[in-house]
């Protein structure tokens, strides 16, 4: 098996097919996956690190928001820096069983040196504003772009987008940024037309969710998870799934399925 990786879009990120989510590794409270988890230990963690490593995975997705991750991968990938593909977000913290929103630019520009730090790092390689669904507003009125522009040339980030909720947002992302985080499943399809304007723009797009946090098995066969890597990997438009699960053997199993989808759409 061998996992494919692609350029993200216009940037000069080469990256994997598949990405390895971190929600799990920081948090447990307030998510939506279908069963309750424990947060894996550090040794549990470095497991899970190396197997994405050996499925050629380059690509890990955190976020503030997160709980500890941000803190737990800077300790954990020590002396690994340069393997990694990093995606951060600003936007969003939790704090106290609860979101907390600020788009201010002087938020985000705070936010992303406690992430560096946190990280241990000195870029973050693609940093998205963590929307909390008013993606218009928040670009538009915030100017939350012109923020990330400034991060950039300060070189605390190499490129920048929206984890968005919205078409109009995605669309209006793609307009002003590097890629854009969407959710798309067989389940849910409405950022559909976000997907087919990046591909034309060239610009890169992150999939979250695509397994729907878990309820792919709404699905009625007998292989969910392949058929929603099918579906999704379908669109050209798609440089790369974010999976979020801490068990290795599932890992494993989602790569597979992603490999044989990219294989079946000869990409």
């Amino acid at each position: 098996m061998i996992l494919p990786q692609c350029i993200l879009g216009s940037t000069e990120l080469k990256v994997s097919a598949v990405g390895l989510g971190t929600t799990k590794l920081g948090r447990n409270t307030d998510v939506k996956y279908p069963h309750n988890f424990e947060i894996p230990d550090d040794k549990q963690v470095l497991n899970l690190l190396a197997m994405a490593q050996d499925l050629n995975i380059n690509l890990i997705d955190t976020a503030p928001a997160y709980g500890t991750a941000e803190e737990r991968l800077g300790k954990l990938l020590q002396g690994q820096r340069q393997k990694w593909v990093i995606v951060g977000k600003s936007g969003e913290d939790y704090e106290k069983q609860q979101s907390l929103y600020n788009f201010t630019k002087e938020h985000i520009l705070e936010s992303i040196k406690r992430s560096l730090k946190r990280l241990r790092t000195d870029y973050i390689d693609l940093l998205l504003i963590h929307s909390d669904g008013d993606d218009e507003n928040i670009i538009t009125n915030y100017d939350v772009f012109g923020t990330l522009s400034l991060a950039k040339k300060q070189g605390l980030i190499r490129y920048y987008g929206m984890s968005t909720k919205t078409v109009a947002g995605g669309l209006l992302t793609l307009k002003h940024a590097d890629a854009a985080m969407v959710m798309y499943n067989p389940i849910n399809t409405e950022e559909l037309p976000v997907i087919t304007a990046a591909h034309a723009m060239h610009k890169g797009i992150l999939v979250k969710k695509a397994l729907a946090s878990g309820h792919i098995d709404k699905i009625s066969n007998n292989n969910p998870v392949q058929t929603a890597m099918d579906f999704i990997f379908k669109e050209p438009g798609v440089s790369s799934v974010i999976l979020g699960t801490i068990n290795p053997l599932h890992l494993k199993a989602n790569v597979q399925c992603a490999a044989n989808a990219l294989g079946e759409n000869n990409r």
